[in-house]
């Protein structure tokens, strides 16, 4: 068993996310997604997709970036749809 580095929990499925160098162990993706998922600057939920990043900063979504003051950015709802 290992513990969580988020909660604390102590728990015999806890799992590891190797980024970069780093090791980190956790209890829940819940837990996972808390440390490791970037922030929208705009909104600040946590982005979970795959986001918009415009010069080093990152945003949830097309809509947020463009709040921020990002330019030429879009979101690829219909390409992905075969739209």
């Amino acid at each position: 068993m290992a513990r969580c580095e988020v909660c604390g929990n102590d728990y015999y499925a806890s799992f590891e996310v190797h980024a970069g160098d780093a090791v980190h162990v956790f209890d829940s993706f819940e837990c996972a997604i808390t440390r490791m998922a970037p922030i929208c600057e705009h909104c600040r939920c946590r982005i979970i997709g795959h986001g918009v990043e415009s010069d080093g900063r990152y945003f949830c979504c097309a809509h947020c970036a463009k709040a921020e003051g990002a330019t030429g950015i879009r979101d690829n709802v219909s390409v992905a749809a075969g739209m």
